[in-house]
């Protein structure tokens, strides 16, 4: 896994906003996208779209276990250095939340033995064209995805 974090800022926590946030975030990058995995929040309802459009499967976990979303949740701790609860969603920009995502993707993490995200991405992309050509199938990578909701001080997320 890269780890690679996806972050969206939406108009607001609605399933729609959820929906077509997702999507414009991960279709330039859906032939990485194996799963993506969710809690089960209403806004998530656009679920079988989001699958279907990307090509990937899309599975909720139990209510109240969120060590079943362990990268989710580190995740949303890092984003939260940047982000802390009772910030104002509605005041960030679409260049707050890149800026946030640049920071975690060139970040060196020890799980990647001190590489980054983007480091390990771009190694997985490469030998792309010689995967498809030779075995007619694609490689396939779990990303980390998120977004955030204006207007709700909660961050809402979803880990592929």
């Amino acid at each position: 896994k890269s780890k690679l974090t996806k972050l969206v800022l939406l108009d607001g926590p609605t399933s729609k906003a959820t929906k077509e946030g997702i999507i414009a975030r991960l279709e330039p990058i859906k032939k990485h996208v194996l799963t993506l995995t969710s809690d089960n929040g209403k806004e998530f309802a656009g679920h079988a779209e989001i699958s279907e459009r990307l090509g990937s499967g899309f599975y909720f976990c139990t209510p109240y276990h969120s060590w079943e979303r362990g990268l989710n949740e580190n995740t949303n701790g890092l984003v939260r250095q940047y982000f802390p609860k009772g910030t104002d969603f509605a005041k960030l920009t679409e260049a707050d939340v890149q800026r946030v995502e640049d920071l975690l993707n060139n970040r060196p993490r020890k799980a990647l033995n001190y590489h980054s995200p983007n480091e390990i991405f771009d190694k997985l992309r490469i030998p792309m064209k010689a995967a498809t050509h030779s075995h007619g199938k694609r490689p396939r990578v779990p990303i980390q995805s998120g977004h955030f909701g204006r207007g709700s001080n909660e961050a809402s997320r979803t880990s592929p």
